[in-house]
């Protein structure tokens, strides 16, 4: 355990040998259940394990620096201009982590942190004695100062352990925060100013058949929208006009109604999409639909939101698509351009076909599409040969070393997996990715239907 937690001498194999066995005395303790005289020495063991997550980040963080070390004085020897030296490094260490590309970017800005500027938080983290989130605190409360006042909160906080010990993650910020705005208050003013810049409006699913939306704002306008909202609702319940509405449910409806527009004065309209096989439209299959951006919903929901788009008001408009799939294996087929850029029609369609970005363990919005054989190259503009990114994904694929090709199955006997991507990493990594299945009956997968509901928007 100790050679662990210092990391010393130890292979890849090595360490995948401990977690082989890790994992099989947790399957026996699962499987034969723990008795009272072997609960302490599970707590113990359970102590053990959290300071071996914290030693492998530790660990984690120095070979990330090292890499990203590498590959730039690679480059810099290669003469590659300085520009694109960190090109693609972080989409790279979010691979390794199975994690997304902007998790990556994360990973490396917290291990440049650690190495180069806080040594005491490393040493903690290193001996299993700080948790991975609280040394990414600690490195977020104090990203706004100089090297040298980082080092001295550094010191201060974490050269004697028994500083944070027993402290919360709130705790910790907290004092993080106070030691920085004591070292340098113009910083943390600069700071807050500059957060200001990253408002926005984010959306993710919930269960059943709801959705998170979210508003990044600066404090005192998400107060005040917050307060506007309940000050109406505290105005609809004492009045009498709730209709058994809660004063949260009058407080989302509120939300939705000045947001979407459903007064009588209307605006241009804003498209919803949602996708479905003809045979959950009309035939009462019950293959969920997908929403583009937000996931899977149940077949029946898609039909009842469709009638009610329909149905409700002369003001919405429904259209339909026809997008034709291939019987055998259901992925949707398209025209092929002569053109660098993916038209109009050819990339909505790979936006449907893929959901959101292709690179592995990135599920970013779509934002850019792209060639898996590069125009240059002589690749078409085709579905097969498109697939969709985000942007940090693409800037990244663009990095020297990086490769992308289209490959078959050698296992494939039933023409199901015929368009699957390799990204192949300038380390000699390769990840693969295939596209979700499209919402369709085995036996009638010959037409998916896109439903663009058109709500009308708000004139402001």
């Amino acid at each position: 355990m100790d050679q662990l937690l210092a990391g010393d001498g130890l292979s890849p194999n090595d360490i995948r040998r401990f977690l082989t066995r890790i994992t099989a005395i947790a399957a026996s303790s699962a499987e034969g259940g723990v008795d009272d005289d072997g609960a302490a020495a599970a707590v113990e063991t359970i102590t053990a394990l959290e300071e071996l997550k914290a030693a492998a980040a530790g660990a984690q963080a120095v070979l990330t620096t090292h890499v990203a070390d590498t590959i730039r004085q690679q480059r810099r020897d290669a003469g590659i201009p300085a520009a694109r030296w960190n090109t693609g490094i972080a989409t790279q260490i979010g691979l390794a982590r199975r994690d997304s590309p902007q998790r990556g970017t994360t990973h490396l800005g917290l291990a440049r942190a650690l190495t180069t500027e806080m040594p005491h938080t490393l040493g903690q983290l290193r001996r299993g004695e700080l948790s991975e989130w609280r040394a990414t605190i600690l490195v977020r409360e104090t990203t706004c100062l100089t090297a040298e006042d980082r080092r001295l909160v550094d010191t201060r906080l974490c050269a004697d352990p028994a500083t944070l010990a027993g402290q919360g993650d709130s705790t910790v910020a907290a004092m993080a925060a106070r030691l920085a705005a004591e070292l340098d208050a113009a910083a943390v003013a600069r700071r807050k100013a500059r957060a200001a810049q990253q408002r926005r409006v984010t959306v993710r699913p919930a269960p059943e058949f709801m959705g998170h939306l979210g508003a990044l704002l600066p404090m005192d306008r998400a107060v005040c929208v917050w307060a506007t909202l309940r000050r109406d609702a505290d105005t609809i319940v004492a009045t009498g006009d709730a209709d058994g509405r809660t004063r949260d449910q009058i407080m989302a409806d509120l939300l939705v109604e000045r947001t979407v527009g459903l007064a009588p004065t209307m605006g241009p309209p804003v498209a919803v999409q949602v996708v479905i096989s003809d045979q959950s439209l009309l035939g009462g299959s019950n293959v969920p639909a997908e929403v583009p951006g937000y996931g899977p919903i149940p077949a029946a929901a898609a039909r009842a939101w469709i009638h009610d788009a329909v149905d409700i008001d002369t003001d919405t408009e429904v259209t339909l698509r026809k997008l034709y799939a291939r019987p055998a294996d259901g992925h949707l087929t398209a025209v092929e351009s002569v053109a660098r850029c993916f038209p109009t029609g050819l990339a909505r369609l790979i936006d449907l076909r893929d959901r959101t970005c292709r690179t592995p363990w990135c599920d970013a919005p779509i934002r850019h599409h792209d060639h898996i054989t590069p125009h240059e190259d002589g690749g078409p503009t085709t579905a097969d040969n498109g697939l969709g990114l985000c942007a940090a994904c693409n800037h990244a694929k663009q990095g020297d070393g990086w490769t992308t090709t289209r490959t078959d199955d050698p296992d494939d006997t039933d023409g199901s997996d015929v368009h699957t991507v390799e990204f192949r990493t300038p380390t000699g990594h390769t990840y693969r990715s295939t596209p979700p299945p499209q919402p369709a009956t085995p036996a009638a997968r010959e037409l998916t239907c896109a439903f663009a509901t058109r709500w009308p928007g708000r004139r402001r």
